[in-house]
């Protein structure tokens, strides 16, 4: 049926987190994209902070609330009640910090045991975050292909000197507000009732 789009002047709430090892940037990478400063301070993010940014993607405005969370091992349980209800889902590394990166596999699998329904292509990006730093550990080739076979993007970025830092967060708001359009369309499908004339057949199983 025609006439099912969303209402362009309705602001979609989309959650996002970000989620990876302790000091790789992640409270840094929020507040270079929310505030456009470089933060640097080392205390240790408890639980979760949010941050909101507001922006349009497609003519659609979007209000992000971007969840920021501790990387502790001792956060961990307490991290992941925070994943409930996320849109799109930010995996940070350090690429000075090998064991960050080797940490992903955790941090996804993880993550996507949490969420329900588990949907394969959940919007994720994956970020390497400290490019400003010489002292590299993890080659771009080596992140680049963890990414290319889970089909997820990758940006190489830095808080510091707010490089790719608002691509990356626009991409993930993009495949999160897809997502969303589309969870909310087949929604709205499936409450019009279908005469049984208009029913597709369907095969036996």
């Amino acid at each position: 049926p025609q006439g099912l789009s969303m209402d362009a002047s309705k602001k979609v709430d989309l959650k996002i987190i970000i989620i990876g090892a302790l000091g790789v940037g992640k409270t840094s990478l929020l507040h270079q994209y929310v505030h456009k400063t470089f933060y640097e301070d080392y205390r240790t993010t408890l639980g979760a902070s949010i941050l909101t940014k507001v922006l349009a993607v497609d003519s659609t405005p979007l209000k992000l609330q971007i969840w920021d969370t501790g990387g502790q091992e001792r956060f961990r349980s307490m991290v992941s009640t925070f994943y409930k209800g996320s849109d799109g889902c930010m995996l940070a590394f350090d690429v000075t910090d090998r064991e960050s990166f080797e940490a992903l596999d955790n941090w996804r699998d993880d993550f996507l045991e949490k969420v329900i329904p588990r949907e394969q292509d959940f919007p994720m990006v994956v970020l390497g975050n400290k490019i400003d730093i010489s002292d590299r550990q993890v080659p771009k080739e080596t992140a680049s292909a963890w990414c290319k076979e889970k089909d997820i993007p990758y940006f190489e970025v830095s808080a510091k000197n707010n490089i790719n830092v608002a691509e990356a967060f626009e991409t993930l708001a993009k495949q999160a507000l897809s997502t969303y359009k589309g969870i909310f369309e087949s929604y709205l499908t499936d409450s019009i009732k279908l005469t049984p004339d208009d029913k597709p057949k369907q095969s036996c199983c």
